[in-house]
């Protein structure tokens, strides 16, 4: 078990596992004080080495192990990837393929919703990690030998669970299954945030045009600047701040400075500025291209009974085939298959629907209904006569 701090040695360990078929990886990074994430430590697990890699080491070029993440022939094993390939994007600018994600094959195999890496490899290896340095700083330098031990537990119980899951999505025949989440981790986009579109991660309950219009152009102009400080975004705007600014829609720093975020004497200044030049260009903008956004909380009364039903259908049938609900359909699913029963949405889709929505048009159309078996004391699905 190494520590590896040069880049001899790493290329070295990346060319002895890049023959081998698959590697477990693993990452130890900080984004309390940065818009992107800060790598520190990169742990792999191949056949023979077990390595932390210091990815802050002086002079230390990550070449080889970015090439590494590139080899189609090297199968690179995570446990809740999206967050660690994240940051091989922004730092390689590709994503690591071909890729195995533990946590999504465990919901495939009937772990349940976002099963913990610790959870997982107790359940499977009979093993307890031990996580008292899950919130230790890892930029601090230099590590201990109970800080390399415990990031290195990260890979080398992954390696038995991937095997034992891979033997059972085979013996199952789900592996196609876990192939269609795959090509979502997979896709390049999956991890860029489009400034324009950054709005829509914001909680607010306005539908209005110009609201959103503004909020849209507030919100563009927040992410780039996030992004050229490299800072967190609430460094630059709070999101409150932001949806109370596009509410109200100043258009000079006088009208800015009656915001509960900002005086008069910043309305002026750079950022005020800025904010003012947002808004104003949203509002001059054509109001043809002002979002339009239905509120999805006005949803027909007579459906909603509907979507609870389907909502217990969801359990029942997740259950009897032992896959997470969460990876079947989503809230947002059962809404639209309540309203239409040509929803497209993933859950009339492939696997899904036979799983889950030939059997939500089934029961919403009456033809199968729910009765208690006391033999295997659950639900059960039973056909309308009819």
């Amino acid at each position: 078990m190494t520590l590896v701090t040069d880049t001899e040695t790493l290329a070295a360990v990346c060319q002895r596992i890049a023959a081998e078929p698959y590697v477990a990886i693993d990452t130890e990074f900080l984004r309390d004080k940065t818009y992107y994430s800060r790598l520190c430590l990169v742990q792999l697990a191949g056949e023979q080495d077990v390595v932390a890699v210091d990815t802050l080491a002086p002079d230390i070029d990550l070449t080889p192990l970015f090439e590494l993440m590139a080899d189609p022939s090297v199968l690179k094993v995570f446990h809740a990837a999206r967050q660690d390939i994240e940051i091989f994007v922004h730092m390689a600018g590709q994503v690591p393929a071909p890729m195995f994600d533990t946590q999504i094959a465990a919901m495939v195999c009937g772990f349940g919703d976002a099963v913990s890496y610790d959870r997982l490899v107790r359940a499977m290896t009979g093993v307890n990690i031990d996580k008292t340095s899950r919130f230790t700083d890892w930029s601090h330098r230099p590590l201990s030998q109970h800080q390399i031990d415990y990031a290195l537990a990260d890979v080398i119980h992954l390696r038995p669970c991937y095997e034992r899951l891979a033997k059972r999505l085979a013996k199952t025949k789900r592996s196609a299954w876990l192939d269609e989440e795959m090509a979502v981790l997979t896709d390049v986009a999956t991890y860029v945030t489009e400034p324009e579109e950054s709005w829509k991660r914001l909680k607010t309950r306005s539908t209005k045009p110009k609201f959103l219009a503004v909020l849209r152009a507030l919100s563009a102009w927040r992410e780039v600047e996030a992004q050229t400080r490299d800072i967190p975004r609430s460094r630059v705007l709070r999101d409150d701040a932001l949806v109370d600014i596009a509410a109200q829609a100043p258009t000079s720093a006088e009208e800015l400075s009656r915001s509960r975020s900002f005086n008069r004497e910043s309305a002026s200044g750079k950022t005020g500025r800025a904010i003012l030049e947002a808004v104003n260009a949203a509002l001059e903008s054509p109001k043809e291209t002002w979002p339009k956004v239905t509120d999805q909380r006005e949803k027909p009364q007579g459906r909603q009974p509907v979507a609870e039903l389907l909502r217990v259908l969801l359990k029942v049938q997740c259950d009897a085939h032992d896959v997470a609900p969460k990876l079947v359909a989503s809230a947002d699913d059962l809404d639209a298959i309540a309203t239409d029963d040509n929803a497209d949405v993933p859950a009339m889709k492939g696997w899904r629907r036979e799983v889950f929505g030939d059997a939500a048009l089934a029961v919403k159309h009456g033809k199968l209904a729910f009765a208690f078996d006391p033999e295997k004391d659950r639900l059960a699905l039973i056909e309308v006569p009819g």
